[in-house]
């Protein structure tokens, strides 16, 4: 049965008539041929987390054969820190299902997503595209699953104050316009998104607003669909690098920093994971949540510690991780209770028929939503490698399904009470506790370092160049250090402002 793409926001889908994990070198070629596209932007992340940019110019048929198939040459030793500068050439080669019109350039440009590749022409196996690559490839041998994952995208936006509509402090979530003043600024980034190929849910704005002086805070939130973990990390990497473009046209400050002030709502990057097998969720069975994602959770919780040093990766990260702000401190797990680290959110199984209810007329609803349930992972934030992120929680899944006391694990963990509430402080004092510095994240990853290189997953010189890096930071007792000093917290908040 042919398939529709008339609907898809992305023109190269609608142009092609096949969705993106079929286009091929001749597809690409077609497009930019008869679509007139004037240039050809490699893309790809290095170790910043942040996408880097390669420009050609668009000048002949024989040229774009040979840049579409031998790639180019970069200085891997500027991308990657733990490359030595005198073995540093690295090949960047596209990926032609990740093309996208770039909806951003006046002059007509198609971007493609690039893979790194060594002297030898083998996959670098430093590269945090190729890790997490090797984390599905582990989990698919090993388990039979899949795994999808979607990201909660949350920022700021800072701009100068406006003296009406004013909504109350920490109380921006859902709200509308004229009471949310960037709602433009995140629709024009959702479609702009989804025109590249981000599988989006839908966007809002958050809990936290506040005002400091002249200048004013503004948390919003674009949350993605389900995908297969490598397109949901591409997805992540290019909406944070549309949002960021946007504001810069908008004249205004977009930032993911995990914190940005005493007191105020931070920013996090949950992340909601399915294990999946034969295109169907695993996640439920019979109405209720399966034992494989049990499993999986216990994985989570097993990791949690050493997760911390890809997915809250700067000195800031810590100061979010603190008690009733809505972000996790102890290792545990709940059914839609944000008090905890991994949270199982409503997932439309055993109600009755909402959809009736409220709409007479309608005869009674048979959809099937058991595809609908997901695990959130709730610690990481805007500062996460998102690519080593997402491995290192195929890892821990991976890591669950093959423990062998992993229910029995999972039981125990398991917390349906606020633990942050006075009256059950002796459950809280029982869990384990999320780490409270890139110090003490760094060791949790050395303890736990033979879990991630199992299966050559990750490799030696990544994660010893992840510890020190983290190690630098010397932040080991920064909480004593600098307690609630709104300054000195200031202070690091301007200096890992753009992290990620």
């Amino acid at each position: 049965m042919s398939i529709n793409f008339s609907l898809s926001p992305n023109p190269l889908v609608k142009f092609l008539n096949k969705p993106q994990q079929e286009f091929t070198r001749d597809d690409i070629m077609q497009y930019i041929e008869e679509q007139h596209i004037e240039m050809l932007n490699f893309r790809y992340v290095g170790g910043d987390g942040r996408l880097k940019t390669l420009n050609f110019v668009v000048s002949s048929h024989e040229q774009l054969i040979e840049v579409l198939s031998s790639g180019e040459r970069v200085d891997g030793s500027s991308l990657f820190p733990y490359i030595e500068a005198n073995n540093s050439d690295l090949y960047v080669i596209p990926r032609f299902r990740t093309a996208f019109l770039n909806p951003f350039s006046d002059i007509p440009t198609l971007d493609l997503l690039c893979s790194f590749y060594n002297k030898d022409g083998d996959p670098f196996e430093g590269s945090p595209e190729y890790i997490l690559q090797k984390a599905h490839r582990s989990l698919q041998q090993n388990t039979g699953y899949e795994f999808e994952v979607m990201g909660e995208l949350e920022y700021y936006v800072i701009s100068e104050k406006e003296p009406y509509f004013v909504t109350d402090n920490q109380r921006g979530y859902h709200e509308s316009s004229p009471f949310t003043k960037w709602e433009q600024l995140r629709r024009e980034a959702m479609l702009a998104i989804a025109s590249i190929g981000g599988n989006i849910k839908y966007g809002h704005s958050e809990v936290g607003n506040f005002t400091v002086g002249n200048l004013e805070y503004e948390q919003n939130e674009i949350e993605f669909k389900p995908s297969k973990l490598e397109e949901a990390a591409d997805q992540l990497i290019i909406a944070k690098w549309a949002l960021r473009t946007l504001a810069h046209r908008y004249g205004v400050t977009v930032t993911f920093s995990p914190k940005i002030t005493v007191g105020r709502a931070g920013s996090g990057l949950h992340i909601h994971t399915r294990l999946m097998k034969n295109g169907v969720n695993q996640m439920i069975e019979n109405g209720k949540l399966s034992d494989s994602a049990k499993k999986a959770i216990a994985g989570y919780l097993n990791l949690a510690k050493s997760l911390t040093a890809f997915g809250n990766t700067n000195p800031t990260s810590y100061f979010r991780l603190v008690p009733h702000q809505e972000a996790p401190t102890n290792i545990c797990w709940g059914d839609r209770n944000r008090s905890v680290l991994v949270r199982v959110p409503l997932g439309w199984s055993g109600q009755k028929d909402m959809l009736q209810h409220a709409n007479p007329l309608e005869e009674k609803n048979t959809t099937d939503f058991s595809s609908k349930q997901t695990v959130e992972f709730r610690c990481p934030d805007g500062s996460a490698d998102i690519y080593l992120l997402i491995a290192g929680l195929t890892v821990a899944a991976r890591q669950g399904l093959e423990m062998e006391n992993a229910l029995d694990y999972a039981d125990k963990t398991y917390v349906d009470v606020n633990i942050f509430e006075d009256k059950y402080k002796e459950i809280a004092n029982s869990l384990d506790q999320l780490p409270v510095s890139c110090w003490d994240s760094a060791k949790a990853l050395e303890l736990q370092k033979d879990i991630y290189l199992k299966y050559n997953v990750f490799d030696e010189r990544t994660l010893e160049g992840i510890i020190g890096k983290l190690k630098s930071y010397q932040d080991k007792n920064i909480r004593e250090e600098i307690g609630n000093d709104e300054e000195r917290i200031l202070e690091l908040v301007d200096r890992f402002f753009h992290c990620g």
